[in-house]
């Protein structure tokens, strides 16, 4: 069974997914059965605007649970002091009488105290994409399966090279993931490593910067000018005459990044990854730069966590598909897990083929 664990915040890159057995459900899940009326204002409380998937879900929220009848609460992290600035907007949420909080948490190590300030007030607490750890007081999770994504941006990385370099036996890369306050980085990574560490270890693959352990990966922030600078430094220091072959990037925001610094030193581009199906990347996957993306439409994650609302307006139980794996340290929390599709430019129509936005940029 998945576990996530996080020793403390500040270290979050050390999260590790690990195997445990533990039972089928937390304690505390749905306690009471209540419900509450139609028109009750339901807090959604995201991070900074880092990348257009967020930009999205707040939109869809926001149209999303008026449709369904609710009156919803939708606020943004600002980009300075955004983990106290989303301590205090979950907190206002709860104050002005939130039946429900959805937290896209900018740091899940660090919402312990409002998660249980919700429950005090009466209030159900989801967890929106990133687990919020370490409390008791997380009533439901709903995500893409985020293992699953690294383990297909780990098989993309290495397809991408074989179909880039035919004939080629080994292969020269570089590792990054995302910000550490994000416990969906050390995920992301690992699923993406228990593909590629066999790799590494017979030989396939060589990190030629020496760099594999998730602090030096890591992008604070997930801001791409963090990962651009990292680039630089890693094309200057260690590919002088040496060809990279290929870059694990865990989002499409910051392989652009990456591909602009390999650009911007003159070398060819690399197979890259990514995650999100942002425009540009999509664009960038059509014109054969970026290798792949993975496609988590917001659209059904964020009609499902609008979903999960309805149930418990009704007094009902949210509907779950996983209640085993998501064991946040003080509790395994009930998710509901969505399938994320590896997209890259042979089956790029198909995948957005419903998508308005994206499907046009396929042709």
């Amino acid at each position: 069974m998945r576990k996530i664990a996080l020793a403390t915040v500040a270290v979050a890159a050390a999260a590790a997914l690990a195997l445990s057995g533990c039972s089928s459900r937390g304690s505390g899940s749905d306690s009471s059965a209540a419900g509450f009326d139609k028109g009750a204002t339901i807090g959604v409380a995201l991070p900074t605007k880092t990348s257009e998937n967020w930009v999205l879900a707040g939109d869809l929220f926001t149209n999303g649970l008026k449709d369904a009848g609710f009156k919803g609460d939708v606020q943004y992290a600002g980009a300075s002091g955004a983990v106290a600035d989303q301590q205090s907007q979950i907190q206002s949420m709860i104050t002005n009488g939130a039946k429900v909080v959805i937290i896209g948490a900018v740091d899940g190590g660090q919402l312990a105290a409002q998660a249980k300030a919700a429950h005090d007030a009466g209030a159900k607490v989801i967890a929106y994409d990133r687990l919020i750890l370490n409390s008791p007081d997380v009533d439901y999770y709903v995500a893409y399966d985020n293992e699953k994504v690294g383990e297909l941006q780990g098989q993309a990385l290495l397809d991408g090279m074989a179909k880039k370099y035919p004939g080629k036996k080994n292969f020269n890369i570089e590792l990054f993931s995302g910000s550490p306050d994000d416990a969906n980085s050390a995920v992301f990574f690992n699923g993406a490593m228990k593909v590629l560490q066999p790799k590494i270890d017979d030989g396939t693959l060589k990190v030629v910067s020496g760099q594999t352990d998730i602090k030096q990966t890591a992008t604070q922030g997930w801001l791409p000018a963090n990962a651009q600078t990292r680039m630089d430094t890693l094309l200057a220091k260690s590919y002088g005459s040496t060809e990279l072959n290929g870059v694990l990037s865990p989002n499409d925001t910051l392989a652009r990044a990456i591909i602009t610094s390999v650009k911007g030193a003159g070398k060819p581009v690399p197979t890259v990854t990514g995650q999100d199906s942002e425009a540009e990347s999509v664009k960038s996957i059509m014109a054969g730069e970026q290798y792949s993306t993975i496609n988590k439409d917001t659209r059904n994650l964020v009609k499902q966590a609008i979903a999960m609302v309805t149930s418990l307006s009704k007094g009902d139980k949210a509907e779950t598909n996983d209640d085993k794996s998501y064991d946040n340290g003080k509790k395994v929390v009930p998710a509901f897990l969505l399938k994320p599709v590896i997209v890259t430019k042979e089956n790029a129509a198909e995948a957005y083929a419903n998508d308005p936005t994206l499907e046009p940029l396929t042709k």
